[in-house]
């Protein structure tokens, strides 16, 4: 079993397709024999996505400082709830228990710890898969950027083809689950 760390909102955004492809990764999840590693949250599409991995009878472990224990409404329904003194310990610990990252639809804190877990991996901190799912388009702008990080030499081609996108969360867990047993 592989533990996935995914990073994504804590609100459930405007478009009814994110919902429904949570929904449908944390199935696939669940069903694949994966656990689940995100920030603890109970409401939005992180709440969304614990929900649904438990109830396919998944392990969900949600990391949380305990200054966003209340502001973020952290459900106390899973598997372990990982409470930490701020959000350093916090990133270090949802790296420790994963073995592969994805990022979904999600504000700042959903980015910045993404492109954390993304630039450890190109420092050679780790060598676990990490990926995006581009749930209707919401980071066809993104991937698009990096590719021109890439045309206009800041960002190494062989970097960028380390980050695995797809817009169907069946074809990504497929694609991460096979990069999961090169590097296994």
């Amino acid at each position: 079993m592989a533990r996935f760390c995914v990073y994504l909102g804590s609100r459930k955004g405007r478009d009814p397709q994110f919902l429904a492809a949570v929904r449908q990764l944390g199935g696939e999840l669940a069903r694949r024999g994966h656990g689940l590693v995100y920030g603890g949250a109970r409401v939005g599409l992180m709440g969304t996505l614990a929900d649904a991995v438990m109830a396919a009878g998944g392990e969900v472990i949600g990391v949380m400082p305990d200054h966003l224990v209340e502001r973020e409404q952290a459900h106390h329904g899973l598997s372990e709830l990982v409470r930490v003194r701020n959000m350093h310990e916090r990133k270090a610990s949802m790296a420790a228990h994963a073995d592969a990252f994805l990022m979904l639809p999600g504000g700042i804190g959903t980015l910045e710890e993404f492109f954390e877990a993304w630039t450890w991996q190109y420092l050679g901190l780790h060598d676990k898969p990490i990926g995006v799912l581009d749930i209707a388009g919401f980071y066809t702008p993104l991937l698009a950027f990096l590719d021109t990080t890439v045309a206009q030499g800041f960002l190494n081609g062989r970097t960028r083809a380390e980050l695995i996108d797809a817009a169907d969360p069946t074809e990504l867990l497929d694609a991460l689950e096979k990069r999961l047993a090169m590097v296994g």
